[in-house]
């Protein structure tokens, strides 16, 4: 009799700590996902809707007036490049068409070459055995705790000598020798076994080729979630952008709809639309990386 008593305690227990716990993340999961919400719906209202004092929660009028208005107001060439002295351009498109194309290279471009340099570097620094390892180490670790303003200048100088200021590898470089990676990456490689870096030497296998077939699948994960936290991390780095990028047809996304707003006044379905427009890639790239992010994550938690 007792037992089951206990047993049934146990039971309403576990039920209200299953309520409780349920009711706090969808409450998180409201708040978290109410700014996205109120910015999608936001660029379809009216202009009275937006400026109502009291919150219109839902357009009472569809309006794609935000968005025409965001694609006819700047245009630029879809692309230019120079080669041989001339200067090769594109057909005209709207500003932010071209703005969003600038922001989706400079995180795409800028993921995979972290990605590929952090798993190497990682690799290097987990597995073999050199001098000055530990203090390399320590000077990445060191690099984390950096503020990237303290490096702002000389970053920008660095990349005036090398005739790459307000081109869009003046963004990409910075993010490319990304501490965090090399840090996140070497963890994960530290769990592989060295005897199978020692099996795949004595098979013949060279340095290259035992990165590629066997270190490099099996920190997949970790790649995985270095490459969302990239992408991410060079999507939002508008103090970054905003110094090294001035012309208005190198602008990414979020510079564009910044310079759309007047000094006095300021048109927020403009800002809203352009801001739903530009957290589109970004959704997406969550989306398929999610597998490898979760992963990424508890698998780094468990190694400490």
């Amino acid at each position: 009799m007792k037992t089951q008593k206990r047993l049934d305690t146990d039971q309403m227990k576990s039920k209200a700590y299953y309520i409780a716990s349920f009711a706090a993340v969808l409450i998180l999961a409201i708040l978290f996902a109410f700014p996205l919400y109120w910015i999608i719906t936001g660029s379809f209202k009216t202009k009275p809707d937006i400026m109502n004092t009291v919150p219109v929660w839902w357009p009472t009028e569809f309006t794609m007036a935000n968005f025409e208005k965001l694609m006819s107001s700047r245009t630029a060439p879809l692309f230019d490049f120079k080669a041989f002295g001339y200067t090769i351009a594109g057909p005209t498109v709207p500003a932010a068409v071209r703005w969003l194309i600038n922001t989706v290279f400079m995180s795409v471009t800028s993921m995979l070459l972290t990605c590929l340099t952090s798993a190497m570097a990682g690799y290097v620094l987990a597995k073999k055995r050199f001098w000055g390892r530990g203090l390399i180490f320590s000077l990445i670790v060191c690099a984390m705790a950096l503020p990237k303003q303290v490096i702002l200048i000389p970053l920008m100088r660095e990349m005036s000598a090398l005739d790459l200021y307000d081109k869009i590898w003046a963004v990409i470089f910075p993010i490319v020798g990304w501490p965090f990676g090399v840090f996140l990456l070497k963890q994960f490689a530290e769990g592989i076994p060295t005897e199978m870096v020692e099996a795949c030497r004595i098979d013949g296998a060279g340095e290259w080729r035992t990165f590629t077939d066997v270190m490099f699948p099996m920190v997949k994960p970790g790649v995985g979630a270095c490459a969302i936290f990239t992408f991410i991390n060079s999507w939002n780095d508008y103090f970054m952008q905003l110094i090294m990028l001035t012309s208005s047809k190198n602008l990414t996304i979020s510079l564009g709809i910044a310079t759309m707003q007047a000094e006095n006044s300021t048109d927020f379905g403009l800002l809203m639309a352009g801001s739903a427009l530009a957290s589109v890639p970004i959704i997406i790239v969550f989306l398929i990386f999610q597998k490898y992010f979760t992963k990424g994550i508890t698998m780094g938690a468990v190694k400490g």
